[in-house]
């Protein structure tokens, strides 16, 4: 067993019940800053460069909004929308662009398929720019309050994180993973 490995439940659950330092949330704003980057480059990319930062960058995402827990802070924060509508349509078609009829997959896993046994069709393209929108809100919220607004951001972030986008992640991976492994 490796001694830097404790998997005592005790050491779990007080690590997990821990606020995140700044250091880390400065991590996650440059992750975040990384995924925008990505996606605002997506035309100038090759398609398999592409799919490849998606599938190393959105693991990422999910792992550290998934584990860090929220800083605790005013709740009726809600984060400014920096991002233009122009700006989120040029983003979303650059990348339907990108991917071309890679962008299209069905969905399945959506509320709505309880009362359908017809598929849902989606856009990789629209899943990837509405976590692009959220990220970009962030990262732009903390730099425009050089910094003081980062728990604030996050927590807001976060919270948008699990209602929404965290779902939305999970489904873009697999038509992300099939555009690399499965054809």
């Amino acid at each position: 067993m490796n001694d830097f490995i404790d998997n005592s439940e005790d050491f779990n659950e007080d690590f997990a019940a821990q606020p995140a330092d700044t250091t880390h949330l400065m991590h996650i704003v440059a992750l975040a800053g990384e995924y925008c980057a990505v996606l605002a480059d997506a035309p100038s990319m090759e398609k398999e460069n592409f799919v490849a930062a998606m599938l190393r960058l959105l693991p990422s995402l999910y792992l550290e909004f998934g584990s860090t827990e929220p800083q605790g802070n005013d709740p009726s924060f809600f984060l400014t929308q920096y991002l233009e509508e122009d700006d989120y349509l040029s983003v979303s078609r650059g990348i339907a662009a990108l991917l071309g009829e890679d962008d299209s997959y069905l969905e399945t896993i959506e509320e709505d398929m309880k009362y359908s046994d017809t598929p849902i069709g989606a856009s990789v393209s629209e899943g990837l720019t509405d976590i692009y929108q959220d990220l970009f809100n962030f990262i732009t919220e903390v730099r425009e309050s050089e910094g003081l607004q980062l728990a604030e951001a996050y927590d807001a972030c976060h919270e948008n994180f699990v209602m929404y986008w965290s779902a939305t992640l999970c489904s873009v991976l697999r038509p992300l993973n099939n555009i690399r492994y499965g054809k």
